[in-house]
């Protein structure tokens, strides 16, 4: 798949790039995405909430009624979930969510997200970018060049350049990250995946294997 490359002011710059076929044109498997998906946002979940249950509640542990000729239900504490005031029962206990995934099938997820993204020509592939110093403005004008100021957009790096990252932390819908932290849900939460040249070489490398 030949795929123009654009200068940092959205301009063709005449020269194109190969996208392999293997990576961005596969047959997408939905279950992939799917699980993959799941497995992300599963480890986002931080697993903290915690309800207190009759055993860890204050009240009196007397029993508040004789057991029969009340006419109602027995009942032995004042703690009792079925109380106002009581614990809660079967409530929500500290727990992880996450769970484990198979390298090949996270890779097979990764590479049928890219090839969603790249059948609806939304993948962009550019030069390198590379400020002189982390400004918000150097990025947004990147932005306002792609015509992705009110789009989410992801931008994949080839290597660590902390004035490109510094400079894009400020924009809420931009994101920018390395191509060795690519993930599923990233790609298919992005309205359009912006891809540094230097980039080209990990994605395809990593997702190969």
């Amino acid at each position: 798949m030949k795929v123009a490359v654009l200068d940092i002011n959205g301009k063709e710059t005449g020269r194109k790039v190969d996208l392999s076929d293997s990576v961005f044109a596969i047959e997408p498997n939905n279950h992939a995405v799917y699980l993959d998906v799941k497995q992300y946002l599963a480890n986002q979940r931080q697993g903290t909430h915690k309800a207190k249950e009759r055993a860890e509640i204050s009240g009196s542990t007397r029993k508040i009624k004789k057991q029969k000729g009340t006419g109602t239900a027995r009942a032995g504490s004042i703690k009792s979930g079925v109380f106002k005031g009581g614990g809660r029962m079967f409530g929500p206990r500290p727990r992880n969510y996450s769970f484990k995934l198979n390298k090949n099938l996270k890779r097979l997820a990764r590479k049928s997200a890219l090839t969603i993204k790249a059948s609806e020509e939304s993948i962009v592939v550019i030069e390198d970018l590379n400020f002189d110093s982390a400004k918000t403005k150097n990025f947004t004008s990147v932005l306002k060049a792609l015509d992705l100021q009110d789009k989410k957009s992801l931008f994949v790096l080839g290597a660590l350049n902390n004035n490109v990252y510094l400079s894009s932390r400020n924009l809420k819908g931009s994101e920018v990250l390395l191509n060795s932290e690519l993930s599923t849900y990233k790609i298919l939460n992005a309205n359009k995946v912006v891809l540094l040249e230097s980039s080209l070489e990990g994605i395809e490398s990593n997702l190969s294997k």
